[in-house]
């Protein structure tokens, strides 16, 4: 069958088509891959740095976090505030469900007072799921808390239960607490605290939260997936506009030679032997005269 030219359009439209979205998903999947290599490089640059004093990465109350300080570790000294602990839901340590604890930390930077997030650790689901097994107490009075700082996590818009929360966000805990947002108004900072260690230890420690994961995925891989199934929608478009018009295209050459255009050998040349017979029989009857 040969195709019309509006069908090569067509196809060839196609064709282009499919290769520019392939190539998009291989400049996003390039772009995963860039970005999740600059997380890496960030983790491995501070988690395992010495810990500073957290007046040398924050200035006092309202600071942020710099996105180069996130997972540095820090020494705060202050003293916990347990009858404002929350829950922290939906995060599972090790495939394992329960909850993490959050409670507030009150320190000093500058010579201000400032309450601190702290992420204390994990705890198991009790028995009916809705409440952990167990809230066991932080040390009482003064204590020097070691924790990986981490940024402020956007404001959750899920619903949760009464003193727990969706998101390590510095204003939605504090507000989910016994005190309410009256607590640390005005003397917070953009950032938040994964435990480490406390001295004093406390009486029940918790299941740490793991460390970073560095595992840079597939998203390279994927790139070059992407980008061989472009080069493979024009290459296959091409393959098969040559391999049409080339079997439609016969020349006169080669039908004197005899060749066959699909590339196999054609039959006796019937048609030249004809002719050189008719050439032997008129120089008979021109000898000899007609043969009856």
């Amino acid at each position: 069958m040969t195709r019309t030219r509006r069908q090569w359009v067509t196809l060839g439209l196609g064709a282009v088509l499919l290769a520019a979205l392939c190539v998009t998903a291989a400049f996003w999947q390039w772009h995963r891959y860039t970005d999740r290599e600059a997380q890496i490089a960030l983790v491995e640059a501070n988690y395992a740095a010495d810990p500073v004093p957290l007046d040398d990465v924050l200035d006092g109350p309202g600071d942020v976090l710099a996105d180069d300080d996130v997972w540095r570790p820090a020494v705060v000294v202050g003293e916990y505030l347990p009858q404002d602990t929350v829950l922290l839901r939906n995060r599972p340590v090790n495939g394992t469900p329960g909850f993490h604890l959050l409670v507030p930390l009150r320190t000093q930077l500058d010579g201000q007072d400032v309450v601190l997030v702290v992420d204390r650790g994990f705890v198991p689901l009790g028995a009916d799921a809705s409440e952990p097994a167990e809230v066991p107490d932080p040390p009482a009075g003064e204590v020097a808390v070691t924790v990986t700082l981490r940024a402020d996590e956007p404001a959750s818009d899920r619903d949760a239960n009464q003193s727990s929360v969706n998101a390590v966000n510095t204003a939605q805990v504090l507000a989910a607490g016994a005190d309410g947002a009256a607590l640390g108004a005005g003397e917070t900072v953009g950032a938040y605290g994964q435990l480490r260690g406390e001295d004093p230890a406390p009486a029940t420690a918790l299941v740490p939260a793991p460390a970073p994961d560095t595992d840079p995925g597939s998203h390279l891989s994927y790139t070059f997936q992407w980008a061989i199934f472009a080069i493979g929608a024009i290459s296959g478009y091409v393959v098969l506009w040559r391999r049409e018009t080339r079997a439609a295209t016969v020349t006169a050459g080669q039908l004197l030679a005899g060749d066959d255009p699909s590339g196999g050998s054609r039959p006796p040349r019937t048609r030249r032997r004809k002719v050189d017979e008719d050439v032997e029989d008129a120089l008979v009857d021109a000898a000899h005269g007609p043969r009856a």
